[in-house]
C-alpha cells in the first residue's frame, strides 16, 4: 500500500504537474499494451494492462522462467494509474472501458458487438433451448474483455457475471437441465471468495439432474507454477473454510490464511482466452465417483491452467 508519507513513483508534483516516474512509466505502459494485445489485436482491461506492464518491469522473469514463485507486483497500482492518467486512456490502442456500475447479465452466444451491452434477458435464444455450457466469471471486467475477444461466439458460451448469478435465473436453469450434461464453468480469482464460488452456484442450482458446476481457476498452487504477482490483504480468519473446495492442499490453505490472492486479470490475455476456449470446448469428461479424488482435483480447476 501506498504511504501518505513516502513518495510513490507515479505521483505528481505540487501545482497538478506529473512526476518524472508517471512520465517515465508511459513507454513501459506502451510496450506493456503491445504484449497485452499481441496476437492479432486482443482487447484487454485497464487491470489486465496494470499486470502487462509489471511484467514490463520485472527484471529477471525470463531467467526464473522455470522457478515456481508468486512475487509481490514491482509496481504499485497507484502508481500506474497515475501514470495511465498522465498518458491519457484513450490513445491505449486495445483498452476496454470500465465496466459500468451495475452492468451485466446473460450475455448470448450471438452477441455481435461482443461487448456484452444489454441485459440478456432480451435475448429468448438463451432460454428457449438446450443449454450445453454456460461460463460465470467472478470479475465483470473479464467477461467484458471476454466477449469483446468474440470468446463467447468460438465457444458457444454465454458469459455470465458472479453479481448476476446469484439467484440464478429459473429460465436459465431450466435450458440447462434440458440440454442433457451440460456444464457451468465458473472463473474466479485465487481468493477465499473467488474459491468459494463455485460451491455457491452448486448450492444455487439445487438438485438439477446432469448439470456440473466445474471450477476453472484460478486456485492457489496455479500461482505458482504459472508465476503469476500475488497480492495481500487482511486475513480473512475464521470465514476462510467456507464454502472451499475439499482438494485445496494445506499448503495452499495456509496461503490463503495470510491474506494473500491473486487476479485473472494477471494472467496475460492471450494465455487467459486460450485456456477459456480451451476449456468450455472440451468434451466433458467421463463422470466418476462425487468423492473421487481425481474428478475433485478437476472441478476445483487444478488440472487445466498450467498445461495451457
Amino acid at each position: 500500500m501506498t504511504s501518505q508519507h513516502h513518495h510513490s513513483p507515479g505521483g505528481a508534483r505540487p501545482g497538478g504537474r506529473p512526476s518524472p516516474g508517471a512520465r517515465l512509466l508511459g513507454p513501459a505502459i506502451a510496450r506493456a499494451a503491445v504484449r497485452a494485445a499481441a496476437p492479432g489485436g486482443l482487447r484487454f482491461t485497464e487491470r489486465q494492462l496494470y499486470y502487462a506492464t509489471c511484467r514490463v518491469l520485472s527484471p529477471g522473469s525470463a531467467l526464473l522462467r522455470r522457478l515456481p514463485r508468486t512475487p509481490a507486483p514491482p509496481l504499485r497500482l497507484t502508481a500506474f494509474t497515475r501514470a495511465l492518467d498522465v498518458r491519457g486512456r484513450h490513445t491505449v490502442e486495445g483498452l476496454l472501458p470500465p465496466v459500468p456500475p451495475g452492468t451485466g447479465g446473460v450475455y448470448a452466444v450471438h452477441d455481435r458487438d461482443g461487448t456484452g451491452d444489454g441485459d440478456g434477458t432480451n435475448e429468448p435464444d438463451v432460454y428457449a433451448y438446450g443449454l450445453p455450457r454456460l461460463l460465470v466469471c467472478q470479475d465483470p471486467s473479464i467477461a467484458r474483455m471476454l466477449l469483446a475477444n468474440h470468446v463467447h461466439l468460438e465457444a458457444a458460451c454465454p458469459v455470465l457475471t458472479a453479481v448476476d448469478a446469484l439467484p440464478l435465473d429459473p429460465r436459465l436453469t431450466a435450458a440447462l437441465e434440458r440440454a442433457g450434461g451440460a456444464t457451468v464453468h465458473v472463473l474466479h480469482d485465487a481468493s477465499p471468495s473467488g474459491l468459494a464460488l463455485p460451491a455457491r452456484i452448486r448450492a444455487a442450482l439445487g438438485p438439477v439432474p446432469g448439470v456440473r458446476v466445474s471450477s476453472m481457476g484460478l486456485v492457489p498452487r496455479h500461482i505458482a507454477a504459472l508465476r503469476l504477482p500475488s497480492g495481500r490483504g487482511p486475513a480473512p480468519g475464521p470465514v476462510l473454510g467456507t464454502g472451499l473446495p475439499p482438494g485445496l492442499l494445506p499448503a495452499e490453505a495456509r496461503w490463503l490464511a495470510r491474506g494473500r490472492f491473486a487476479e485473472v486479470a494477471a494472467v496475460p490475455p492471450a494465455r487467459l482466452v486460450r485456456t477459456v476456449l480451451r476449456v468450455t470446448r472440451g468434451s466433458r469428461p467421463p463422470r466418476a465417483s462425487l468423492r473421487s479424488d481425481l474428478r475433485e482435483l478437476r472441478d476445483t480447476g487444478f488440472l487445466t491452467w498450467p498445461s495451457a
